[in-house]
């Protein structure tokens, strides 16, 4: 399938990963507590991105990306400059 969205320059179009569903002691969190993560999965990189790939994981500055959902998903596009780290 093939990406709605393409990224110019140094931009990278990612999807956020899933918040956590339970603490570390095993407890269930209802929705209201979850917090948004930070945390996404790049899936496509514009042409002057050069340290990341389609694929990583990524932990992002929280107030700095643009939102949008196209057909039920919904993408950040976010600059490279505003990733501060890759997840091993």
């Amino acid at each position: 399938m093939s990406q709605p969205l393409t990224p110019l320059a140094d931009r990278v179009i990612a999807t956020r990963d899933e918040a956590q569903t339970r603490t570390a002691s095993g407890l269930y969190l209802p929705d209201s507590a979850k917090e948004k993560a930070i945390v996404a999965t790049i899936v496509s990189v514009g042409p002057e991105v050069k340290s990341l790939k389609a694929g990583d994981r990524i932990v992002y500055k929280e107030y700095t990306t643009t939102e949008i959902k196209i057909e039920g998903v919904e993408y950040l596009v976010i600059k490279e400059e505003d990733i501060l780290a890759k997840v091993q």
